[in-house]
Parts: C-alpha cells; structure tokens; sequence
C-alpha cells in the first residue's frame, strides 16, 4: 500500500510539470493570423517541430516566424514529411500569434503552393 501512496504521489507531483509542458497559453486563443513568405526551415524534430519562414514586412524588411506544431509522429500521421516543407517553397501559414508579440505562433495551418491545405 506504501508503495501505491508514493507512485500517486510521484505522479501527481509530475502532472503539473507536463501539463506546463505541454500548455498553449503562450499563444493567443482568440486570434488566427494569416502569414505569407518563403520556407527558411522546417525542424522535424521532438517534442515539437518548427517551421520557419521568411515574411516580408510592410516596409520591406523581413522577419522570421516560427510555427510551433506537434513531433514528427503525430505530424506523420497527419500526412506531413520532413520533406513537405523544403527552403525555398512559398507558404501560407496560419497561426494563433505569441501573446508577448514575438514573430512566433500556434500552428493552425498551411496551404501549399497547389492549395493544399496541411493541417498538423
């Protein structure tokens, strides 16, 4: 019984850390913008893969955002390689923008060049 206490414990201990882990609540849950630029890189790796691209500003400078979206696992089951994304490919991405306004966002989704839309 003295060791189901203790594993209780350990995990409730640890529930809070990965739920932490795993929150949203650095993004915007109201707001999905719309972003438009040229793929820099696509990091396909765990916890959480990014994607990267190149938009250009209003006054002609650009920036670069990142879309944070699932590991590689359920984004394979979602019909999304490590390859959909290569350097050059033009984008469109939708995302639910970091609350401190840093040029990085939830990854709602992205429409490829032939209007494929990829949802991770």
């Amino acid at each position: 019984m003295k060791h189901v206490l203790i594993a209780g414990a350990v995990l409730a201990a640890t529930a809070g850390a990965a739920a932490a882990h795993h929150s949203v609540a650095m993004f915007e849950r109201e707001i999905v913008n719309e972003y438009k630029g040229t793929v820099v890189e696509f990091q396909y790796t765990n916890p959480h893969s990014w994607l990267i691209i190149e938009v250009e500003n209003e006054d002609g400078t650009t920036t670069n955002w990142g879309f944070e979206a699932e590991g590689p696992g359920t984004l394979m089951r979602k019909g999304i390689g490590r390859n959909t994304f290569p350097p050059g490919m033009e984008v469109t991405v939708r995302g639910r923008p970091h609350v401190d306004g840093r040029p990085a966002a939830a990854w709602v989704d992205a429409t490829l060049p032939d209007g494929t839309v990829m949802d991770p």
